[in-house]
């Protein structure tokens, strides 16, 4: 594998992370709720969930998913059934108050919110669909081990980096002092928007 090969198949997972989908609008709302020490552990949690993707791929499961259809099936509406619920509890807590993240009176806990992200993005079948059908079809098979290893590397710093900036950018005081006007709507909107991605992910 080439180092042009290389980077163009690390960029190509990085414009993935990117897109709009489950983890970056968890990473917005968590910055937004309980702060950027928060957001930082879904984001690690997150990325922890694409390198158990990427590495799946790795192992076969794009194939697993087309010689037993039904097994993607049952995933996807697996995945779907879980965003929605987390969907369903943003919006009916829309109207409750938050807390100051500055006062330690956060929620959720680091390892709540590591586990958190890596629920989110192994309930989301883009992520498996895109790494066994991308990722892999870029990685040559006579790739060395340590390249591997290195690609995996990357892809983890791209998605922490990327869903940890969404996080940060939403936990600013202006960004969260505007929230807290509007936090009604805004959560409704949150678990709306998540609920359509959900029903999306089931149905395609």
């Amino acid at each position: 594998m080439t180092l042009t090969a290389f980077f163009a198949t690390w960029a190509i997972c990085f414009l993935a992370a990117a897109s709009p989908g489950p983890a970056v609008l968890m990473a917005a709302r968590i910055g937004l709720t309980e702060g950027f020490r928060t957001g930082l552990a879904l984001a690690v949690g997150i990325g922890l969930g694409a390198i158990i993707w990427a590495m799946a791929a790795l192992f076969g499961l794009s194939l697993l998913f087309e010689f037993a259809p039904v097994l993607l099936t049952a995933f996807k509406f697996g995945g779907a059934l879980f965003l929605i619920w987390v969907a369903l509890n943003i919006w009916r807590n829309a109207d409750a108050p938050i807390a100051e993240p500055t006062t330690g009176a956060a929620s959720r806990t680091i390892p709540g919110a590591l586990r958190l992200g890596v629920t989110t993005q192994l309930a989301n079948p883009k992520p498996a669909i895109f790494f066994g059908a991308v990722f892999v079809g870029m990685v040559p098979t006579d790739t060395p081990n340590w390249i591997l290893v290195a690609l995996l590397g990357c892809i983890f710093l791209g998605e922490t980096l990327w869903t940890a900036g969404v996080a940060r950018l939403f936990s600013l005081e202006k960004t969260r002092r505007f929230y807290i006007t509007v936090k009604h709507l805004i959560d409704r909107a949150f678990g709306g928007i998540l609920a359509l991605l959900s029903i999306k992910i089931a149905t395609n």
